[in-house]
C-alpha cells in the first residue's frame, strides 16, 4: 500500500549512506530518536512534576511505553487482520516513530504551560501542543535547515490528530484580557485542537495526494459537548492514539498507587461497581484479584496486573471502515471494542478525577503557568535584549506580529520545565 507518493520527503536529500539498509520510517525513527526535541521530554512533565521522585513517568517515558504498546496493537491487527493490515500497508516502525513523536510539542508544566501559551497568542494565532508538534518536525528541529526532521508525507499525516485549523474553531471568549495572569482560569482557556494557519502550506503538502472530496471530509468539523472540534483522522494516527490512551490511562494509574496517591479503598469504592458491569467475564469475574494484584505490596503482582490491563485492551482493537473516504489511509481506522473502551474511559476518568484534578497537581500546574506567562511578556517586551541570539534574529527576521509572536511561543515552548524555572529566576528573583 505504502508507495512513492507516500515516502516522498519536502525536502530531496541528494546524499545516500552507503549500505543503508532502512527503510524511510527506520529512518523517520531514527530521526525523531535522535532530536533534540524528544531528549528534552525527560524533562518536561506527564503527570507528577519533573524531580517529584525518581520513579514517576516522565514525558519521555510515557513516549517509550506509548510506542511499545503501539508496536503491540500493529502485531495484533497483522495477527488477526492480516489482508487488510498489509493492504493499508500497516507499519510497526511507522508506529512506534509517531508514539515517540506525539508529545514532542507540549510545553513544560503540563497543561498548566500549555494553557499560558495560548492565552498569551491569542490574537496570534492560539497555541496547542498536537499543533506545535506538527511545527516542530516540519520545521524547528534542525535536521534540515528549513523543513524541520524532513519525515516521510505518511509519518507527518499520522502526527496530525486534529486536521483543523484553530482559527476555525477558536471560541470568541478567547479574545477576553484578564486583568492579571493570576486570575486567569485554566478551565476557560484550554486550547482548541488543530494546527496553526501558519504551517497551513505544510499541511496542503502533506494531504496533497488525497482527492479534493477526502480532503474536505478530513477537515470537517463537528459540535461535541459544546466544542467545535475535527472528527476524522488517518488509519496510523488513530492507532498511535490508541497506544497513547492505553499509556495514559493505565500507567499513569500506576505511578499514582506507587507513590501512594490512591489507595485500594478509593479504587474500590468507585470501579469495583462499573467494571463489573462490563460485558466482559474477565472484569465480572475477576475483579478482586485485580484490584489486590494492583495494590500489592509485592511490585511483581503490580506489574502483572498492568501487564494483563494492557493485553486486555490491546487485543480489544480491530480496523473498522470510516464511511466516506476513498484513500485506504482514511478509509480505515484502529477502533477498541465498546467493552473494552468503556473499560479503558473509566481508568482515564479515575486518574483524572484523583490524580491530575488533585491540589498538589493543579498548583504545580498554576505555578507553571504563572512562570510561562510572565516570561512570555518579560520577551514580548524587549526580545533583541532578552532572547539568545538565534532566537532574537528569528525575531528579527518575522515579518508580521504574528509570526514574532510565534517566534516566542516556540522559544517557550521548547523549554523544559527546569530550564524555565532558572530563567524565571534570573529574570525575576533576586540572588
Amino acid at each position: 500500500m505504502t508507495d512513492a507518493k507516500w515516502t516522498a520527503r519536502l525536502c530531496s536529500q541528494s546524499q545516500q549512506r552507503e549500505k543503508d539498509h532502512r527503510n524511510p520510517f527506520q529512518r523517520d525513527k531514527a530521526r525523531v530518536l535522535h532530536s533534540a526535541a524528544f531528549r528534552r521530554l525527560q524533562a518536561k512533565t506527564q503527570v507528577m512534576s519533573v524531580g517529584t521522585s525518581d520513579f514517576h513517568r516522565t514525558r519521555l517515558t510515557h513516549s517509550l511505553e506509548a510506542s511499545q504498546i503501539g508496536q503491540g496493537i500493529v502485531g495484533q491487527l497483522q495477527l488477526k487482520q492480516a489482508e487488510l493490515a498489509q493492504f493499508i500497508g500497516l507499519d510497526t516502525p511507522l508506529i512506534e516513530t509517531l508514539c515517540l513523536a506525539h508529545d514532542i510539542g507540549h510545553p513544560p508544566f503540563g497543561h498548566g504551560g500549555e494553557v499560558a501559551l495560548h492565552y498569551m497568542m491569542r490574537h496570534n494565532g492560539g497555541f496547542e501542543g498536537n499543533g506545535q508538534t506538527f511545527r516542530i518536525v516540519t520545521q524547528l528541529e534542525p535536521y534540515t535547515a528549513e523543513n524541520g526532521m524532513n519525515l516521510c508525507r505518511r509519518t507527518l499525516l499520522g502526527l496530525i490528530k486534529y486536521p483543523v485549523f484553530i482559527s476555525d474553531i477558536q471560541p470568541k471568549h478567547h479574545f477576553d484580557n484578564v486583568d492579571d495572569f493570576k486570575q486567569l482560569k485554566a478551565d476557560l482557556w484550554h486550547p482548541p485542537k488543530g494546527l496553526f494557519n501558519t504551517d497551513k502550506d505544510m499541511y496542503d503538502w502533506v494531504t496533497a495526494p488525497f482527492s479534493e472530496s477526502d480532503r474536505t471530509l478530513l477537515s470537517s468539523l463537528q459540535v461535541r459537548n459544546g466544542m467545535t472540534k475535527s472528527q476524522y483522522k488517518s488509519v496510523d494516527c488513530s492507532v498511535m492514539e490508541l497506544a497513547d490512551d492505553i499509556a495514559y490511562g493505565v500507567h499513569d494509574l500506576e505511578d499514582a498507587i506507587t507513590m501512594g496517591i490512591i489507595h485500594q479503598q478509593l479504587f474500590d469504592d468507585e470501579m469495583a461497581e462499573p467494571l463489573q458491569k462490563i460485558e466482559h467475564a474477565w472484569f465480572a469475574q475477576d475483579y478482586k484479584s485485580l484490584s489486590n494484584r494492583l495494590f500489592s505490596q509485592h511490585h511483581y503482582e503490580r506489574k502483572d496486573a498492568i501487564g494483563s490491563l494492557v493485553n486486555y485492551l490491546v487485543t480489544a482493537i480491530e480496523l473498522q471502515s470510516v464511511f466516506g473516504f476513498e484513500d485506504p489511509l482514511l478509509a480505515y481506522n484502529a477502533v477498541m471494542k465498546p467493552a473494552a473502551k468503556n473499560a479503558l474511559d473509566l481508568f482515564k476518568r479515575f486518574v483524572y478525577r484523583h490524580v491530575i484534578k488533585t491540589p498538589q497537581i493543579q498548583r504545580h500546574e498554576y505555578r507553571g503557568q504563572q512562570v510561562i506567562m510572565q516570561l512570555f511578556e518579560a520577551f514580548k517586551s524587549d526580545p533583541t535584549r532578552l532572547l539568545p541570539n538565534n532566537t532574537a534574529m528569528r525575531w528579527q527576521q518575522a515579518g508580521s506580529l504574528e509570526s514574532k509572536h510565534r517566534v516566542l511561543c516556540d522559544y517557550l515552548s521548547g523549554m523544559t520545565d527546569a530550564y524555565a524555572m532558572r530563567m524565571y529566576h534570573a529574570l525575576f528573583l533576586p540572588e
